[in-house]
This record gives C-alpha cells, sequence and structure tokens, in this order.
C-alpha cells in the first residue's frame, strides 16, 4: 500500500469509477459486480453500506457491509447480525493488504455500532476467497447461504 487506504461514500463524482471496477477475470463468477451491488442498496435503503475502498486517489477496491438485520426473521431478535455483503478488490490490487484493511474496517463500524461478530459469505472453490477469511480468523458456522459458505469472526 502506498498511503494509508480509507472508505469512501458513493458518490456522483466516483459512480462511473466505481461500476468499472473489475476483479480479476478468473474471480469474476464468485462475487457481483459493483452495479449490482449498488443496485441491491438502492433497494435495500438503510440496510446495505456500500464504500469505496481507496488509496490516495486511486480506487482499489468497494465494499458493502450491512448491521443489525434479523436472520432468524421471527421478530424475536434470536440472530442479530452484521457483516460483509459483498468485497470486490481491483483485480491489480489484489494481494496489497486491501481486503485486509476492509475486513477490519467493517470490524471497527461494528464495534462502533456495539456489535461482537462479523459474518461473511463466500462462494468455495480454488478461486474462491475461503483461505483469505480463514487466515483473518473466521471460523466456518456450518450455515450456508444459496451456495455460499458462512463465516463468522469474533470481534474482541
Amino acid at each position: 500500500m502506498a498511503t494509508s487506504p480509507r472508505l469512501e461514500k458513493i458518490a456522483p463524482g466516483n459512480f462511473d469509477a466505481a461500476i468499472a471496477l473489475k476483479v480479476h477475470p478468473r474471480q469474476e463468477h464468485l462475487v457481483a459486480p459493483v452495479v449490482k451491488s449498488l443496485a441491491e442498496a438502492y433497494v435495500h435503503p438503510g440496510v446495505a453500506w456500500p464504500r469505496l475502498i481507496l488509496d490516495g486517489d486511486r480506487l482499489v477496491g468497494f465494499l458493502m457491509a450491512f448491521f443489525d438485520i434479523d436472520f432468524a426473521g421471527d421478530g424475536t431478535g434470536a440472530d442479530i447480525r452484521s457483516g460483509l455483503w459483498r468485497l470486490n478488490i481491483a483485480a491489480g490490487e489484489q494481494g496489497r493488504g486491501y481486503g485486509r484493511f476492509a475486513v477490519q474496517a467493517v470490524a471497527a463500524e461494528i464495534r462502533r455500532r456495539g456489535g461482537t461478530r462479523l459474518t461473511a459469505c463466500w462462494h468455495p472453490g480454488e478461486e474462491g476467497p475461503e483461505d483469505f477469511y480463514l487466515r483473518l480468523g473466521f471460523r466456518l458456522t456450518g450455515e450456508t447461504s444459496g451456495d455460499q459458505r458462512v463465516g463468522e469472526l469474533e470481534l474482541t
């Protein structure tokens, strides 16, 4: 990393750059493009937390988080989760610590909101990010979300 990475909200001035961000071609089947994430953020206002990851003025990635969602869906609040919904690191920027920064930034926001765990889902497979998440301390929960594995990171 050349400078300290930072998060930035999506705005009219950076929208075109955001939707142009591409992951490595071998990973395109593993994560939705930024434009789909922004559409989901639009139809789920107050749930999605989309942010660009910048290093100086250079766009290096995109993340979308969620906070305090009732996964039980029964209104009891028995399974409230916060976590990382999407993580797209630009093809030429992978392996430089930006993914780790993104997870740490979401963890910090969850802690700030009073949360104690970070949930993430990922596609298994050779090009998938499972090793990345496990190295960061995530543990598999045994759950799946569609064809994705679910992992959790306890925040201390």
